[in-house]
């Protein structure tokens, strides 16, 4: 028998919610390290974009997960299940973790494992991989080889139809037949807010990123070689922002742009976590609370808890 799974607490939401500033809030009570569980963070060089925790939120909270791999590297949600589970054992034992983060397919990996891959010929994946790389529709492809895909940008796309082609089998298939054990037990904090109050949220962000340099920051990025279509690029406002660069979208419409496309993404997160935290303890707290508020409301709970 091995060890027991540890219980961590897990922080989850939509973009915008407000899970960084409870963060630092927690670290009122606790001494906190965040394992971030954000498949944008993973990437060196987006750091406006994503969202990431500054030099001065990082002396007070640490973060594991951030600056993982360069644009365009391929990191699964699998990998980073086999990271994070390196990270947690790694955080000293005076210090709690806490996972953090709106990629669902990352939490899930942690929590309730992924399936254990079948062989694939190495040869024929290279082959796939490269033709997958420039190929168009790959969301459309995914949708008809595998009946449960839900969408989730251009790798998530290119997986469910690397697997079902080269397997024969539809990758959901495959994690309800195979899969793995998590590597904790998550206590869920669910944080959600009204539509009008998140949407606010997200229009303020988008213009706050904006104003400091996020444009500047891709336009780098495409500068030092970076393909507009490279793996990380292909996430939310980056899209647009590139669209904007190469004369397609005008910079007066870019702001509106990026928040339509982020209040769709938020939708979908509060969809999927409202759905997919079965069979864990849940505790859903109003975001339009202050930070300390909900920080204290969350140690109180963790104390009282029986799990």
């Amino acid at each position: 028998m091995g060890a027991a799974r540890p219980v961590v607490p897990v922080l989850v939401g939509p973009t915008a919610v407000g899970k960084t500033a409870v963060a630092i809030a927690l670290a009122e009570y606790w001494p906190v390290t965040v394992v971030s569980a954000d498949s944008r963070q993973v990437y060196r060089g987006l750091d406006i974009g994503t969202a990431k925790p500054t030099a001065e939120v990082l002396e007070v909270v640490p973060h594991v997960g951030l600056d993982i791999v360069d644009p365009g590297e391929r990191y699964s949600a699998g990998q980073y299940a086999r990271d994070a589970a390196k990270w947690l054992v790694a955080i000293a034992p005076s210090r709690r973790p806490v996972v953090i983060g709106g990629t669902g397919f990352y939490i899930r990996a942690l929590a309730d494992g992924l399936f254990r891959e079948p062989p694939i010929d190495a040869g024929v994946r290279k082959k796939f991989r490269a033709w997958a790389t420039g190929a168009k529709g790959l969301g459309g492809w995914a949708a008809r080889l595998d009946p449960e895909y839900r969408g989730g940008g251009k790798q998530r796309a290119s997986r469910t139809v690397e697997v079902a082609l080269l397997t024969g089998k539809p990758l959901s298939l495959w994690q309800r037949e195979a899969k793995a054990e998590g590597v904790m037990r998550p206590w869920y904090v669910r944080l959600t807010a009204p539509r009008t109050f998140l949407h606010g949220r997200i229009e303020e962000r988008t213009r706050a990123m904006l104003r400091v340099g996020w444009v500047d920051e891709v336009r780098r990025l495409l500068d030092d070689g970076v393909a507009p279509d490279a793996a990380g690029l292909d996430g939310l406002g980056y899209r647009e922002i590139i669209s904007h660069l190469e004369g397609h979208l005008a910079a007066d419409e870019l702001p509106e742009a990026i928040a339509t496309s982020t209040r769709q993404y938020a939708k979908r997160q509060e969809t999927w976590f409202r759905h997919q935290l079965i069979g864990h303890p849940v505790v859903t707290m109003d975001a339009t609370d202050p930070p300390n508020v909900l920080a204290r409301r969350i140690v109180e709970l963790w104390e009282d808890r029986d799990v």
